[in-house]
């Protein structure tokens, strides 16, 4: 048992080793605590009451010392509701990713590892599903259930599994092959301990890299359904819906559409930066 430990650490020491190596990954690894610091203390850094708070002479003010990122039409302080907005859009990102993985894993686990019967029907639904652009699928399901936040998450994670049932039956397929898999199998353990206790596990490498940079996609996704209304409605200061709320005041005010813009680009682009560095490090064929 200690020495299963002593193993998994070298190994956590090794790609960490490796993650580091590469200068833009540790760079959108730092942009990415920051952001998920903001979001978790976004009380300690402006109070919520902020976000809704209207001050009619402060309208559509410009950034300044006493509101960073300038006010909007009601005369609400946007860096508040940009730092509490970054609350719902992460929550939506990562929410969305890892339901989307636990039910990609379960379907794509079980074509891969069965294979016949069950593989044909996984992949055909699956192949169904894939004949509709995601952004689509998301679209059909909101205008079906409603706009509302749990609508959205549901809505993002039906159009996220197809992708990652394929991805996850892929790799599934070459790990169910190896030895130690027979082995278990000849010593009578049960399908599903082989699939969660052996098959899945020795398949993470790739799982991990794709579910981080898929958050990134979530979040785009989320922002661009808010943005056309069929997202998080006002006044709740998710930044899809901030950058919707500016269109009106895009030459007037064009701070309010740059400052959640920013926002948006910079946590995709971190998820993106760490999923790029997570690859490498999680790389076997990689020697240095």
């Amino acid at each position: 048992m200690a020495r299963e430990k002593e193993k998994r650490n070298s190994q956590a020491a090794e790609i960490w080793r490796r993650f580091r190596k590469n200068r833009t990954a540790v760079i959108g690894l730092v942009i990415l605590i920051l952001i998920v610091g903001m979001a978790l203390f976004a009380d300690l850094i402006v109070p919520y009451s902020k976000c809704i708070e209207q001050v009619g002479a402060d309208r559509l003010q410009g950034p300044s010392l006493e509101h960073f990122f300038g006010t909007d039409e009601l005369g609400r302080d946007l860096f508040a509701r940009v730092v509490h907005g970054s609350r719902y859009s992460l929550f939506i990102g990562v929410a969305t990713s890892l339901m989307a993985l636990v039910i990609g894993a379960i379907l794509g686990a079980s074509a891969g590892y069965f294979g016949g019967m069950v593989d044909n029907i996984i992949c055909r639904i699956v192949d169904i599903f894939l004949c509709v652009p995601p952004i689509l699928l998301s679209l059909a399901v909101v205008a079906a259930l409603g706009s509302n936040m749990q609508n959205l998450i549901i809505a993002i994670t039906v159009s996220c599994i197809p992708g990652n049932v394929r991805l996850i039956r892929s790799v599934v397929l070459t790990v169910a092959e190896q030895e130690y898999v027979e082995a278990a199998k000849s010593y009578g353990t049960s399908n599903a301990r082989i699939i969660f206790r052996y098959v899945l596990p020795n398949a993470m490498g790739p799982i991990i890299v794709n579910t981080t940079m898929a958050i990134s996609d979530m979040i785009l996704s989320a922002a661009g359904l808010s943005f056309i209304g069929m997202g998080i409605q006002p006044p709740s200061p998710e930044w899809g819906a901030l950058l919707s709320n500016a269109q009106t005041y895009l030459f007037s005010a064009p701070y309010m559409l740059v400052f959640p813009g920013i926002f948006i680009v910079l946590s995709s682009l971190a998820f993106n930066l760490v999923g790029d560095g997570l690859t490498d490090a999680l790389d076997p064929k990689l020697k240095d």
